[in-house]
């Protein structure tokens, strides 16, 4: 079975979080593109040869949870380069055999607009920052202003912007806990699934 589960949306929000439960839950692998970014970005030097050369050894690479490796993948990622280097990877993984569950800032609306399922998951821009920094702590103020910088720079680059899909169900987490996020989620898979 060929079964894609697109999930988009600003950092912090909790698509990693629903993503990764959607993927248990029904036996679908699960790619988190982001990390795809965050690795080219840490590797440093050219990052068109870095996204190029990318290697499974680079997804395992420390650090990459950093917010340094966020705001460096939020850069390499506007470079069109880089990514159409890795959009045939991740459209291979998305279509393969099995369900797949991929999250990240373009996929229902450029890596994998046929997808069964589009998700856009979001929460207010205060929200976000406040559930980072008590991921990494630091100044609150600091990491507000680093994610309203980064969701500029996401929403305003040229090639992919971050937008739902016209299709996307919306799925705000600003008042939701995980297992509320999750078991929404969860409900539109089974719903298309069932046909």
């Amino acid at each position: 079975m060929i079964f894609t589960v697109a999930i988009d949306g600003p950092a912090a929000a909790g698509k990693g979080t629903i993503s990764r439960a959607v993927a248990e839950r029904f036996g679908f692998r699960h790619l988190d593109t982001g990390l795809l970014y965050r690795a080219v970005g840490v590797k440093g030097g050219d990052p068109v040869a870095a996204a190029r050369g990318l290697t499974a050894d680079d997804m395992n690479r420390p650090g990459l949870r950093t917010l340094e490796a966020g705001q460096a993948a939020s850069r390499v990622a506007a470079i069109p380069e880089v990514r159409a280097a890795l959009v045939e990877f991740q459209r291979r993984f998305a279509r393969s055999e099995g369900g797949a569950v991929l999250d990240g800032r373009d996929i229902g609306t450029v890596i994998c607009p046929e997808a069964e399922v589009k998700l856009y998951v979001t929460a207010s821009a205060q929200v976000r920052a406040h559930r980072r920094w008590l991921e990494v702590g630091g100044d609150e103020a600091q990491v507000l202003a680093e994610v309203r910088e980064r969701d500029a720079r996401d929403m305003g680059r040229a090639d992919a912007p971050l937008k739902a899909a016209e299709d996307a169900v919306v799925i705000d987490t600003s008042d939701l806990g995980i297992d509320a996020a999750v078991d929404a989620a969860c409900a539109i898979v089974a719903a298309r699934l069932r046909g």
